[in-house]
């Protein structure tokens, strides 16, 4: 390797040192600068700082970059300036452009200012001529209008003046529909002209056609207010009929203005003011027809007669169903055939009811406010209406879209009541009817096949009262009034159960006596007849009436469970109460059997522990007889039978049998066979007492009373066995145990062998120890 002198060496690193400084690569005068070069040299050269070839190959690749980078800087500075001039040239003429429009924007704009300026006075002069114009057009018809008035009003005084009664009254309809069409105009002075002129001429035209009406009426000795012979009309001349027909007609043709003078006198206040419930006005002649009965009306029940009584209040409401059916002849005969003539859909006969029953209805609202603190009068007042309306709807076909009677009960202080009424009353019935003395005893306990259900008369009293409940209120209209009454009727059973609960607690010492009995009568009958209700349209009605309103507090808050069960049908509206009724139904029932499974045991227990290994067979049935053990339980078992067949009602008495003949058989199988060994003639024995004896006082209320005795009999036929048989059937049942864990083939099932014998109760286990129990089987 050439060596570098120390001289060139020296050189080199002055070289660098200046290279540095011009290029400025490093930054001048800075240390930084000087580490730089002095790292730069040692990554390049190493340990060969002073070797000549390498000092050479570095000036070569130092220039080769230098050119490279002057190359680079020259290239971009070359093509930096146009695109730069471009773009501010446009940028120049853009700006040129919108100063051009700018001063364009300044010319218009003042030039508009100027245009605007010139106009203003010729528009306020055109204002101030077309506000002109309006006045004179709004006075031209305000003129007109008035001057149509006056020439209507003259015709309608030239009409009178030549009795054209029928070209009067078209005059008065012009001015009614011109009262209509000005109903939105601000002329408040003109439409009191208008409707006071209107009035005026109408006023006349009424009251003339009403007294010709009266007159006319008076010949054919209207109003009929006698009872003697209320179908019978009495005969007038065509001349009459003619006269009284076009004066229907002339009264109808009046209608409109009618009605509309009579809108505005309620509007302000002095006319009677309308209900909600109020149907359209009612037709003249009807109306000039009701003023005599209106005047009967007032004079007898509206003032200090004595035939304004609060306490009768039937007096006023069965004299307006008088009038109604007394008139009804006249109106079908003189009066419907003019009014379908005059091509009207008025029924005479629903319009004069109308007519009436809006002073039933001023009437009974009245007295029923004066009533609210006396139960006895307005219970009175209560069962009238009820009634009245019933006959109304009934017999007198009143539409039932018109309001009769029963929304003045809907008002909240009489509704409340009502409620607090049927309550209050039905307590002290309650208390009446379980404090009497034939309260525990049927009505038909002396007729056979009567009653099924053998009720108590308390309970029938009770079912009655709230029957009649329901009907009162199943007319009402609302049916959220409806559910009120329902939710009445729920308290009043459950009251009732509760009382009956505390009544059997008392005689729960002794449940087979006639009280308890009756006590258990009455829950059935109730739970039934609240099933049968449960199935009815008009609780189903109800049922429905409380999904759509969502009354949910009526049944006690029920969830959306119980809510969908009855929206869907699947419940009803009593299942709360069923599930109380039958709960105590059960324990009731229960509490008897207990009682009469202990009387029996007690008779059973010489029974129980009869010796029957050392009963000898018998080779003829036919002289064996009962066990003499046997005969105080027989006895008991036919006595108590006997005794719940007379107390308690057909449905309990067979719940009651079938619930004693289960658990007697229960009993006979666990104390008397399974507590026992039994030799030929004492398992003989055991059938006998049981087919002969026990069966047959079951059989008068079954075909086959055996088969409530399923252990017993099965038993018996175990045991009955022959020994052939007994010892084969043990052999099956044993190997059938062995073979369980078997898993190779296996023989039928003893299921099927004992199926075969009549055995279906018992299990294999059960019978192997019946089996064992048989003292004449050897050990196998």
């Amino acid at each position: 390797m050439a060596t570098v002198p120390a001289g060139a060496a020296e050189c080199f690193q002055h070289s660098v040192h200046d290279m540095d400084v011009d290029s400025g690569c490093f930054g001048a005068g800075s240390g930084t600068q000087l580490n730089y070069g002095l790292g730069f040299l040692e990554r390049e050269f190493g340990s060969e700082l002073m070797s000549l070839n390498a000092v050479s190959e570095l000036l070569e690749k130092v220039k080769t970059e230098t050119v490279s980078v002057e190359e680079q800087v020259l290239t971009e500075c070359s093509s930096v300036p146009p695109k730069i001039s471009a773009s501010l040239s446009a940028a120049v003429e853009v700006r040129c452009s919108l100063e051009n429009v700018l001063q364009r924007e300044q010319c218009v704009s003042s030039e508009l200012q100027q245009h605007l300026q010139g106009t203003r006075l010729l528009m306020d002069e055109l204002g101030q001529t077309f506000n002109h114009v309006d006045s004179m057009e709004k006075s031209m018809k305000y003129l007109k209008c008035l001057h149509y008035i006056g020439e209507l009003s003259a015709s309608v005084q030239q009409f009178l003046m030549t009795n054209s009664v029928w070209e009067a009254i078209k005059a008065v309809e012009s001015m009614a529909a011109l009262d209509s069409g000005l109903n939105q105009s601000g002329c408040s002075h003109l439409l009191d002209f208008l409707r006071k002129t209107l009035c005026f001429w109408h006023n006349i035209i009424k009251e003339q056609l009403s007294s010709d009406f009266e007159n006319a009426l008076t010949q054919l000795h209207w109003p009929i207010v006698s009872t003697t012979s209320p179908s019978a009309t009495p005969p007038a001349g065509q001349e009459v009929s003619s006269h009284v027909e076009e004066l229907v007609t002339q009264l109808l043709a009046l209608q409109t203005s009618d009605d509309l003078i009579s809108q505005r006198a309620s509007a302000s206040g002095q006319g009677p003011s309308s209900s909600p419930l109020q149907a359209p006005p009612l037709c003249l002649p009807i109306q000039i027809m009701l003023q005599p009965l209106k005047k009967r009306f007032r004079y007898h029940f509206c003032g200090n007669r004595q035939t304004n009584s609060l306490s009768k209040p039937e007096w006023y409401l069965t004299q307006v169903l008088i009038w109604m059916r007394n008139s009804s002849p006249f109106l079908m005969e003189k009066i419907q055939p003019a009014l379908d003539r005059a091509g009207v859909t008025i029924s005479a006969q629903v319009e004069l009811c109308r007519g009436l029953m809006s002073l039933v209805q001023e009437k009974v609202a009245s007295d029923a406010s004066r009533m609210l603190y006396d139960d006895v009068l307005f219970c009175h007042l209560v069962e009238e209406v009820l009634q009245f309306e019933k006959e109304l709807r009934t017999n007198y076909s009143y539409p039932a879209v018109l309001p009769g009677l029963l929304h003045i009960l809907l008002e909240d202080a009489v509704l409340q009541k009502w409620l607090s009424v049927e309550k209050k009353m039905a307590v002290e019935k309650m208390d009446a009817m379980l404090s009497a003395e034939g309260a525990w005893t049927s009505q038909y306990k002396d007729i056979s096949d009567m009653d099924e259900l053998n009720a108590p008369e308390c309970a029938e009293i009770f079912m009655t009262l709230l029957q009649v409940i329901t009907e009162r209120y199943q007319a009402l209209p609302s049916p959220a009034a409806q559910l009120k009454f329902l939710e009445l009727q729920r308290e009043l059973v459950d009251d009732f159960r509760i009382r009956l609960t505390q009544v059997m607690k008392e005689e729960s010492r002794f449940p087979l006596g006639a009280r308890y009995c009756a006590i258990l009568n009455a829950v059935n009958y109730i739970s039934t007849i609240l099933r049968d209700w449960g199935d009815n349209v008009f609780f189903l009605q109800l049922q429905q009436a409380i999904v759509s309103l969502g009354e949910q507090e009526v049944l006690g808050g029920l969830g959306m469970m119980e809510m969908g069960r009855l929206a869907s049908l699947e419940g009803s509206l009593f299942d709360g109460l069923l599930s109380l009724l039958d709960r105590l139904k059960g324990e009731m029932l229960g509490r008897l059997l207990d009682f009469l499974m202990r009387d029996i045991v007690e008779k059973a227990r010489l029974y129980c522990q009869e010796r029957w290994l050392s009963v000898p067979p018998q080779q003829d049935q036919s002289t064996m007889s009962l066990s003499s053990s046997a005969c105080p339980m027989m006895l008991c078992v036919r006595d108590r039978l006997s005794g719940l067949h007379q107390s308690l009602s057909r449905p309990l008495f067979h719940l009651a049998w079938q619930g004693l003949a289960d658990r007697l058989d229960k009993f006979l199988y666990r104390d008397v066979i399974l507590s026992n060994h039994f030799s030929d003639g004492g398992a003989a024995q055991l059938q006998f007492d049981m087919s002969r004896n026990l069966f047959p006082l079951f059989g008068h209320h079954c075909r086959r009373p055996e088969n409530f005795f399923k252990h017993v009999k099965e038993a018996c036929i175990i045991l009955c066995l022959s020994v052939g048989s007994a010892v084969l059937l043990k052999s099956v049942l044993k190997q059938s145990d062995q073979d369980k864990d078997w898993d190779g083939p296996k023989d039928s099932p003893p299921e099927s062998t004992l199926n075969e014998l009549g055995v279906y109760c018992l299990s294999p286990c059960d019978v192997l120890i019946l089996l064992n129990l048989r003292a004449s089987l050897p050990e196998i």
